[in-house]
């Protein structure tokens, strides 16, 4: 009995050192990756944020400013852009973010269901599942889009808004804090909400070709494309740093294990021990 107990110990510690290399070398591939990632990331903040201030010049320093991507609709319904994982093994990366744009799906009207634009691949196969309508299955890696890609996201996004398909847009996605910490989040888009002081008044010192609101709307794709890949880079980063860290507690998890299962191999091994000895005792007294 002892035997069997020291062989099944044995194969138990192998398997899980096997377990613990896989979990190392993804822990080291993600860390690798996480660099550039958080890079990119952090490079793409002050692209949108500059686009943003345009749109804020223009709106703020025309009088007669008017612009569909202003004015709330009366649809009634909303759009989510889903950004999720390609892969698991991120912790709760990809739930805590589905999480946070169901609670807020709730708070719309329950009469008009919202449409969904998964990007991802656990997004896609998340909204396939439930049933939702979505406008586009086509980008199921998150790894894999571009900025292009994003642009023409953006575009199909405003031309649907101004279709009247949906009358609020919403980003769902995870926002990279730090190597530790990932927020998600779920961000309005559209439309576009100008606050003005009271005692601010608009004053036009620029003229725009062929007009202020055309000017504005050919901008608006283009604002809401850097958006799009902002939140993607924020969401790479946040996976990368979620794999990580899960990878790395799965690491030490294996090691705390292996250390037990060696503690309980030499107990029964001490233990067979003993027992081999007493019965050699005991054969000779006899």
């Amino acid at each position: 009995m002892a035997g069997a107990s020291m062989k099944d110990i044995k194969l138990r510690i192998k398997s899980v050192q096997s377990t613990m290399q896989i979990t190392k070398a993804m822990e080291l591939v993600a860390s690798s990756k996480l660099r550039r990632a958080k890079e990119r990331a952090e490079s793409t903040r002050p692209y949108f944020a500059t686009l943003r201030q345009a749109l804020e010049d223009i709106a703020q320093s025309n009088t007669d400013f008017s612009s569909p991507f202003v004015q709330p609709g009366e649809v009634g319904r909303a759009c989510y852009v889903v950004i999720a994982g390609d892969r698991g093994l991120a912790g709760g990366y990809n739930n805590n973010l589905f999480k946070a744009v169901w609670e807020h799906m709730d708070g719309q009207d329950a009469a008009q269901r919202p449409c969904v634009l998964p990007i991802g691949k656990k997004a896609v196969e998340l909204c396939q599942r439930r049933g939702m309508e979505s406008l586009s299955d086509a980008y199921a890696s998150v790894e894999a889009l571009s900025l292009r890609d994003c642009f023409s996201i953006a575009k199909l996004l405003c031309e649907k808004f101004r279709q009247g398909a949906f009358d609020a847009l919403y980003v769902g996605y995870t926002k990279f804090v730090s190597m530790l910490s990932q927020q998600p989040d779920v961000a309005k888009v559209l439309p576009i909400r100008h606050e003005r002081q009271p005692s601010q008044k608009a004053q036009s010192l620029i003229e725009y070709e062929p007009g202020a609101a055309a000017v504005y709307n050919a901008i608006v794709p283009e604002y809401v494309g850097g958006v799009l890949w902002g939140a993607v880079a924020e969401s790479l980063a946040s996976e990368l740093g979620a794999r990580r860290t899960a990878m790395d507690a799965a690491s030490k998890n294996a090691g705390e294990m292996i250390e037990d299962l060696s503690l309980k191999y030499n107990r029964a091994r001490q233990g067979a021990i003993t027992q081999e000895i007493t019965e050699i005792v005991a054969g000779a007294e006899a």
